[in-house]
């Protein structure tokens, strides 16, 4: 009896076995797998910190904002901008950026320290910067008629520079986007897709917008092709951004893999990548004129995204001879010597362990911690405390800092003399 008692039992235990192995994973452990395949992927991308966004088209020729300054054509799109749809839509048969050179770009981002550029594939205006197959209305058929995606595309392969796609799901322009016949615009979006994922070799971000509107562009089916193109490409979390309040929660879905604050330098967050998207001027394409932010604010909007644990991606609007402005250009290359005496406190590090204040804010690797004091009037630094013990400190920027620490809080003070306009760097090294 005893025997067939233990028999009984192990037979039991082994049906169980069997019968979980072949159940479907609990929704637990689909999250935490979709997070550790997120974290594979955002890796280089959080080591990077910094990257060149760039929104360019034929608007570039009048010098206003790019798809919102176009009338509109849609009432379902919320565009209602003083170019006329009759003479926006035709800059193209005038676009003839002759001195555009894909290598001169990828260059200034390396200048400036960048390490990955997200170029406006298309836009909500519609206008393609390749030669798709979809439509007329691009690059192809322009005076220029060579392709930007392609040209860009393989310059930055040849540099080892990491590039990326805006991309506009909602289409100002295309008379199907959201209405009955949104299916066959998505049909059409999705073979752009195919075009801009499948002809230009690895694609390293797909960076979806929303305009704020529903979001009814098949998504499901949508992420599935871009995972099944290209698979260790990172997508930002617009896809599914409609209206209610998405914009400014900026979540990130299970099939997206970062949260994009716009203009405004995202809050400390080392559980969800985030990356601030900001311009180097006052709109995203080019305006003549435009007021360009200091180098001081420049290096305070880039440490305070590292502190908080985010990227910054950046943005210049080439003008429409294919160039990138001088004075952009001027300030990118500044930003680029301070990341040459400055880097280590910003590639590579992660965001802490102190949250960034009114004094500026901390970066850390392995047992070092940057401490990014960006107010130079202030004497003293006061922050609180942490358990590892301090062993060193040194100011990278040069100089000296005294460092104080007890079991209620740090106290950071450098010398009116060592202070830096831009940011002074107290490196603390920490015991473990």
């Amino acid at each position: 009896m005893r025997t067939r008692t233990i028999l009984f039992a192990v037979l039991i235990a082994v049906a169980s076995a069997l019968a979980q192995a072949q159940s479907p994973p609990s929704k637990d452990a689909n999250a935490a797998e979709a997070t550790r395949a997120r974290e594979a992927r955002v890796a280089w991308w959080r080591d990077a910190r910094f990257g060149m966004f760039i929104h360019w088209g034929p608007v570039s020729l009048k010098g206003t904002e790019i798809s919102w300054s176009r009338a509109n054509s849609n009432p379902a799109c919320p565009n209602k901008g003083p170019i006329p749809v009759e003479v926006y839509d035709n800059l193209y048969k005038q676009f003839n950026p002759t001195k555009f050179d894909a290598k001169d770009w990828v260059g200034l981002a390396q200048a400036a320290g960048m390490k990955y550029m997200v170029l406006t594939a298309k836009h909500c205006d519609g206008f393609c910067l390749w030669p798709t197959k979809t439509i007329d209305y691009h690059i192809g058929n322009t005076p220029f008629g060579r392709d930007v995606c392609g040209e860009l595309a393989k310059a930055a392969h040849d540099a080892g520079m990491r590039i990326g796609w805006y991309y506009s799901p909602m289409d100002w322009r295309d008379p199907d986007c959201r209405t009955a016949r949104n299916a066959q615009y998505v049909g059409r979006m999705q073979n752009r897709l195919r075009e801009l994922l499948g002809n230009y070799g690895r694609i390293d971000v797909l960076w979806f917008d929303t305009d704020g509107r529903a979001p009814s562009w098949d998504q499901p089916n949508t992420y599935r092709l871009v995972r099944e193109l290209q698979p260790k490409i990172l997508i930002s979390n617009r896809l599914d951004m409609g209206a209610g309040g998405d914009y400014e929660r900026q979540a990130v879905g299970p099939q997206a893999d970062f949260a994009t604050p716009e203009q405004r330098v995202g809050g400390f967050d080392d559980q969800t990548p985030w990356e601030t998207c900001m311009t180097l001027g006052t709109q995203w394409a080019w305006k003549p004129n435009d007021t360009i932010k200091s180098l001081k604010e420049c290096v305070d909007i880039l440490v305070r995204c590292a502190g908080g644990d985010g990227n910054l991606l950046l943005n210049v609007g080439p003008m429409p001879t294919g160039e990138i402005e001088p004075r952009q250009a001027q300030r990118l290359k500044q930003i680029g010597d301070w990341l040459a005496k400055c880097g280590q406190s910003i590639y590579g590090t992660r965001g802490g362990p102190f949250k960034p204040g009114k004094w500026g804010a901390a970066t850390h690797k392995g047992n070092i911690v940057y401490v990014h004091i960006l107010d130079a009037s202030l004497d003293t630094v006061k922050l609180p405390a942490i358990k590892q013990k301090i062993i060193g400190s040194s100011v990278l920027t040069g100089g000296s800092a005294t460092v104080k620490q007890t079991d209620q809080a740090i106290e950071i003070s450098v010398p009116k003399a060592d202070r830096q306009a831009l940011d002074t760097i107290v490196v603390l090294t920490l015991e473990g």
